[in-house]
């Protein structure tokens, strides 16, 4: 007797093909166990880059602030207004903002604390001497000082505390 495939029984010729649902359901847990290690690291880390950004667009403020005040021959004034998010640089003639010459706006998620509303810009080389403080919504993120010394020396340092 031969055996020919017409003869077999129907069972065996139809293939299973595809994933089981519990083969589904242990990839699924796999991959939310890994997002869930995941995610806070990657929120902490644009945070950090967050503060950075701001830190860096304050400093570019205040050496524009700084060289245009030598250009100009007149004093300079950058101020920063953390409601509205922006860094302006105007100008000052006897103590009396006439104009806006510049003005920079930053992360929605980002503040700027200082001692000091404003950093005056002389063009004789001085400013005052302001700190400031970056920080961000996250409390998990770094915070950076922009510092100002008298001579208008501008550094950026990682340190301080948001509270």
């Amino acid at each position: 007797m031969k055996a020919s495939a017409n003869n077999r029984p129907q069972k065996l010729s139809i293939s299973s093909s595809g994933f089981t649902l519990i083969e589904l359901m242990v990839t699924i847990a796999v991959l939310a166990i890994i997002v869930g290690i995941a995610a806070p690291s990657i929120s902490t880390q644009l945070a950090n880059q967050r503060v950075k950004s701001t830190a860096s667009t304050l400093e570019n403020a205040l050496k524009e602030a700084k060289a245009e005040s030598l250009i100009r021959r007149q004093s300079l004034i950058l101020s920063f207004d953390d409601t509205k998010k922006v860094i302006r640089i105007e100008y000052v003639v006897l103590g009396v903002v006439r104009s806006n010459i510049a003005s920079y706006k930053y992360d929605a998620k980002s503040t700027i604390k200082s001692d000091s509303t404003n950093t005056q810009f002389k063009p004789n080389k001085i400013a005052n001497a302001t700190v400031y403080t970056i920080c961000d919504s996250n409390t998990a993120a770094s915070p950076l000082k922009v510092a100002v010394s008298a001579t208008a020396v501008i550094s950026i340092k990682s340190e301080g505390t948001c509270i």
